[in-house]
């Protein structure tokens, strides 16, 4: 293994910048200068989310592969893009590196962001590196490109309008438990081999999340646009909440539509952990929640990776979890939150 300071910043630099291949028309200078320089086309509005991992707050290393953290970190940002219904463009990355690692482990870390922005078809075009006398912290600002006035934000949503979400739910919380338990059980006894061939869904939904780009270009071809849409990033049910706060409405949200994966259903059994409680409050799915007009149920009701959760009401009646018996129970945001 390289020590970091065998080849100082601007070796590392220059190591990072050969494998970076630009892909974006809009990209007209990448790594190398001062500052990067883009040219958005005519008509067309940029969008710009910043997201930081903190080693300690957002990941452990004990269990969270380098590469699976670098893809990790670029598809959360990507991810922000595909909320606004934007297509992303490029990415800016700063790492803050802690002196154990070596040069091979950065550019570990570097090799899973090359992947992400290979499958997201988007450029790395700068960033910075620096030391850290504490953990590492990877910060990534994404760009994209949204139709002049297209962008959807959380605030369109009106009363009827369906609710609706991609994928399923619950299964990176659940993973996380699993991770956790093992890093337990290796605690107590070193020589414990840790078990995780049985929970290869969960743990990737944990560890290798996907931003759901598919479902934006799928919606552009059913021609839906949705009236207000977000990412599931700290739980359904405080997604939901942002929705109806932003738009000033209130939600209906049926427990029976909640979509789950048998594998996560499996782990949250096993765990004696209530997979409507996983679903609303678990976090780091990933998954989009957007509204549509009534009018485009046709379009989306047959979709294999779309579910219709509930819709949107008056803001009088608030947001509400119905059971499978028709009671209303006040949503409320349970997951992880910082500063607290």
């Amino acid at each position: 293994m390289t020590p970091l300071d065998k080849v100082g910043e601007f070796g590392l630099i220059r190591r990072i910048q050969e494998t970076v291949q630009l892909q974006q028309p809009s990209t007209v200078l990448g790594i190398g200068d001062d500052a990067a320089i883009l040219a958005p086309p005519a008509g067309q509005e940029v969008v710009i989310s910043t997201d930081l991992l903190v080693e300690g707050v957002h990941f452990d290393l004990t269990f969270c592969p380098l590469k699976h953290l670098g893809y990790k970190a670029v598809a959360v940002n990507v991810s922000d893009v595909a909320a606004m219904n934007a297509l992303p463009t490029q990415i800016v990355v700063a790492v803050s590196v802690p002196a154990r690692f070596s040069v091979e482990a950065v550019e570990e870390l570097y090799e899973g962001i090359r992947l992400a922005c290979e499958a997201y078809n988007v450029d790395l075009v700068g960033g910075d590196t620096t030391g850290s006398r504490a953990g590492l912290t990877i910060g990534i600002t994404a760009l994209g490109l949204a139709e002049a006035g297209k962008a959807v934000r959380r605030s369109g949503a009106g009363a009827n309008d369906l609710l609706c979400v991609t994928g399923d739910l619950g299964g990176a919380y659940l993973g996380l438990q699993v991770l956790e338990r093992e890093k337990q059980a290796w605690q107590a006894d070193p020589e414990t081999q840790p078990e995780l061939s049985k929970y290869p869904y969960v743990l990737q939904r944990q560890l290798r999340p996907e931003a759901r780009m598919d479902v934006v270009h799928e919606l552009r071809d059913l021609g839906v646009v949705p009236t207000s849409m977000i990412d599931i990033s700290d739980g359904l049910a405080s997604e939901v909440l942002h929705l109806c706060q932003a738009s000033g409405t209130g939600a209906r949200v049926f427990t029976e539509n909640l979509p789950i994966a048998n594998p996560s259903l499996e782990v949250a059994n096993e765990f004696n952990l209530d997979p409507i409680m996983c679903m609303l409050n678990g976090g780091e799915d990933y998954e989009l929640l957007f509204t549509v007009p009534l009018a485009d149920h046709a379009k989306i009701k047959n979709h294999p990776d779309i579910t219709i959760i509930g819709h949107m009401v008056d803001k009088s009646e608030g947001a509400n979890l119905i059971t499978k018996s028709g009671q209303p129970i006040p949503l409320r945001a349970q997951g992880f939150q910082h500063f607290e």
